[in-house]
């Protein structure tokens, strides 16, 4: 199909509109998912263990999308991509990015996270996100799917699970190279918080056997507990080569990560993504920069790429000099903190009391135009019921290595709802 014919583009979008409001299939095989899980994990009764308890991590049904869609969205990613090789757009954010964010050790930040809601306008982008979580369980969902229509014959808009293990061992590869020049990390410490203890933690598990199953030593651990002497950093006396960071103290500077935030500014240990990553590419207030068409003319990105990027909603600084109009305006608006992460802190305008807009107002939050997310159909118990969806393209050095849709009520995406939670992606 050409994604460039706008009638083929219309007719595209008008067929996913109308599957994704009146298909109830239920194409999630559960069994199937528990089982693929079981063995991923190397860990019989592993779904029964950590997936039955995340009632709702899984939607039962598919997320139905234009292929044009997914083109446009990936316009947007490589937009941004292109914007950060420019040193006036490097400048610019880094100005206001943390101190340990200024080194660029060469790492381009592991399994990126490019979130977007769909409306009629076309695909809007929401946030970037450098510790995007999901992708591991999201390849194994769409193993999981069964088409239980002729249109789901079309097939998953997934990487083959051969080839997204495959690119996400070459991934973490290239992130050494790029740092040490050749050779390959012998051991990979996927650090959170106490991560037995997060959500997302069975994807922890999924990624330490991925790595094991290619040869590479894996571990799961907890950045309080590393240690850091003698140039080395070390998790339970074992040397550490390559960190995949998954904590959302993104300038590492809680003092429980003081180990891993030394080692990291000694360059003894590969961090991905990175602090400099994270200043690149997800700090919030750099929408402020993305969605302002003279500021990026300015630092010298292309008018191709800036047209792309009017799919970036308008976003301010929150300052004492507009937060009199932005409060008027704030129905039309979401608020966001510089240092928050998911939906922490995070408000839809019209739910803000004059209470929060008092913190608000204080500083350190941007004020980005409201976008509407798009909606999916299902049904709870018999009766048809509407969600609203997300999507979000894992990408590595700009480049899709999966799609996923995430189904939720509410204010921002949660994994609360019935019937909501991680959704495959389906073309039409």
């Amino acid at each position: 199909m050409n994604v460039n014919d706008p009638g083929l583009a219309e007719a595209s979008h008008s067929a996913t509109e109308r599957f994704n409001r009146n298909c109830f299939c239920i194409t999630l095989d559960r069994a199937a998912l528990g089982a693929a899980l079981d063995h991923e994990a190397a860990e019989t009764g592993f779904y029964e263990a950590f997936i039955k308890s995340r009632s709702h991590l899984f939607s039962n049904v598919p997320v139905f999308l234009s292929r044009s869609a997914i083109a446009e969205m990936g316009g947007i990613v490589e937009a941004i991509e292109a914007a950060t090789k420019l040193p006036g757009y490097r400048d610019t954010v880094l100005s206001w990015a943390p101190e340990i964010a200024q080194q660029d050790f060469g790492p381009a930040g592991a399994l990126m996270g490019y979130d977007f809601h769909l409306d009629n306008d076309g695909p809007k982008l929401i946030e970037v996100n450098t510790n995007a979580g999901g992708a591991f369980l999201n390849a194994l969902l769409a193993k999981a799917q069964k088409a239980c229509c002729a249109e789901l014959e079309q097939g998953l808009l997934v990487a083959s699970d051969d080839d997204f293990e495959t690119r996400v061992v070459a991934m973490f590869g290239d992130e050494w190279r790029r740092q040490r020049g050749a050779g390959s990390p012998r051991r990979i410490a996927i650090v959170d918080d106490r991560p037995e203890e997060q959500y997302l933690y069975p994807e922890f598990v999924l990624a330490r056997q991925l790595l094991l199953k290619h040869g590479i030593d894996a571990v799961i651990g907890d950045a309080s507990e590393l240690h850091y002497d003698g140039g080395r950093l070390r998790l339970a006396g074992q040397e550490i080569d390559l960190v995949y960071n998954r904590l959302v103290d993104f300038a590492l500077d809680r003092p429980q990560h003081a180990a891993l935030r030394a080692a990291y500014r000694d360059g003894s240990v590969v961090v991905t993504p990175s602090p400099y990553n994270y200043a690149l590419l997800a700090a919030k207030r750099n929408l402020t920069l993305l969605s302002d068409p003279a500021a990026l003319e300015a630092v010298g990105l292309s008018a191709d790429m800036r047209l792309r990027l009017a799919g970036v909603p308008q976003t301010v600084l929150v300052t004492p000099d507009n937060a009199d109009f932005l409060w008027r305006s704030r129905k039309d608006m979401f608020f966001k903190p510089f240092s928050g992460h998911g939906s922490k802190a995070v408000y839809r305008g019209d739910k803000v009391t004059k209470g929060v807009w008092a913190e608000i107002a204080r500083g350190g939050y941007v004020a980005q135009a409201f976008a509407a997310p798009g909606h999916r159909m299902i049904e709870i118990d018999g009766a048809p019921a509407s969600r609203k969806m997300d999507v979000r393209l894992y990408t590595y050095d700009g480049k899709m290595l999966l799609s996923a849709a995430r189904l939720y009520q509410g204010q921002t995406t949660n994994f609360r709802t019935p019937g909501g939670g991680f959704a495959p992606v389906l073309v039409v």
